[in-house]
């Protein structure tokens, strides 16, 4: 769970061209949202589309994205669950 937290913290700051953050500054449990990293709904597309392409899962709803992308862990409980 650590390595594929750590894993998604990467990717999360590569595809959203993060640049001044690193995995490190990223709380496990922080909002990835609002107060936390301040994430948009454009980032939100992003990120479906970066499990969909790197672990291969596709959200049916994406008023699950909410729950989803709610923080680091959350998303990370989300792809061990449900990964091909």
């Amino acid at each position: 769970m650590e390595e594929l937290m750590l894993q998604l913290k990467k990717e999360i700051i590569e595809v959203l061209n993060l640049e001044d953050v690193t995995p490190e500054d990223i709380a496990d449990d922080a909002p990835l949202f609002g107060e936390g990293l301040g994430l948009d709904s454009i980032d939100a597309l992003e990120l479906i589309v970066l499990m969909e392409k790197n672990y291969g899962i596709k959200l049916e709803n994406p008023s699950q994205g909410k729950e989803i992308f709610k923080s680091v862990r959350t998303m990370a409980e989300y792809i061990q669950a449900n990964r091909k």
